[in-house]
């Protein structure tokens, strides 16, 4: 029994629970994955792996699956084969592909074929979830004050953020890392950066990055503490519930509507995220600038 549409999902709304039937099981290195016809499981990207995958348990019959990870999956229109993850070879959302969320379970292959078409209970791990989620939005929100906090170091226009400031975080960053505890993010600022008018050398107005991570990192501290007290609502917009429908991260904070595009999942309030702090470090290079946002 063959998946003839893209796996519907259910955790931009914040769901970790549900139903449905098991349609494919994948041979996997170890183990298998198996994919349901709907999935509360957020899958790690295969092209901005940000945000790891869920874990938690899969249920069929009596029997307790633990899902260790969950991946993306693709099949291309017309072919049989699903591939997994980094052999993947094209970006999400392509339209000649399906698209699928991999519950990744370690399991005997030939005791995992004959649950095709069987119902499923699947149980993600709310409490990783949970973390995961304000780690995401507290990324966000790093972002956005980071924007703003470097905001005087432009000498030419460029593309803004939603609320009006140059987006240093669209253009410079290289990676982002979101773990439980903290999201690390890596931005590039070499002559590329330099070229369209970033300012990172000291001058006769502003000191040089270098010396001015502590008090970056500082006021982009202080930023998002007061955002955090306004207990803004958080939302994702989505087109519908695909796997790979476009969905947008929003929050109306003081200033105006923050928003931006993302795949992953958040909290309902930012008053779910506590307090964070922020470091900031160049490299030896002065070309690597790495913002790791912590929650406490």
């Amino acid at each position: 029994m063959e998946p003839v549409e893209s796996t519907r999902v259910t955790f931009p709304t914040g769901a970790v629970h549900g139903t449905s039937r098991i349609t494919r099981i994948v041979e996997l290195p170890a183990g298998v994955g198996i994919i349901t016809a709907e999935s509360p499981f957020h899958p790690v990207d295969h092209t901005w792996p940000d945000q790891p995958g869920d874990t938690g348990t899969l249920t069929v019959g009596d029997r307790v699956l633990a899902v260790v990870d969950c991946v993306t999956g693709a099949q291309r229109i017309g072919t049989a084969e699903t591939l997994i993850g980094s052999d993947i070879p094209v970006r999400r959302g392509d339209p000649g592909w399906l698209w699928f969320v991999v519950h990744v379970a370690e399991v005997p292959y030939p005791e995992a074929v004959a649950w095709v078409g069987a119902t499923a209970k699947t149980q993600v791990d709310a409490e990783r979830r949970s973390r995961l989620s304000a780690a995401h939005t507290a990324c966000h929100l790093m972002a956005f004050a980071l924007n703003d906090a470097l905001a005087q170091r432009w000498r030419k226009p460029v593309p803004v953020d939603s609320l009006g400031h140059p987006d240093f975080d669209a253009l410079a960053i290289t990676s982002s890392v979101i773990t439980p505890e903290s999201s690390i993010d890596t931005y590039r600022i070499g002559k590329s950066l330099r070229k369209k008018g970033f300012i990172a050398a000291p001058g006769a107005e502003l000191p040089g990055l270098a010396e001015a991570t502590e008090s970056l990192a500082a006021r982009v501290s202080t930023q998002l503490n007061d955002w955090l007290s306004t207990d803004a609502a958080v939302r994702i917009e989505a087109e519908d519930t695909g796997l790979t429908s476009p969905r947008r991260w929003v929050c109306d904070l003081p200033a105006g509507s923050a928003t931006v595009a993302c795949g992953g999942t958040h909290v309902e309030h930012l008053s779910q995220l506590g307090r964070v702090s922020v470091t900031a470090s160049l490299d030896e290079t002065q070309t690597e600038l790495t913002v790791t946002t912590r929650m406490y």
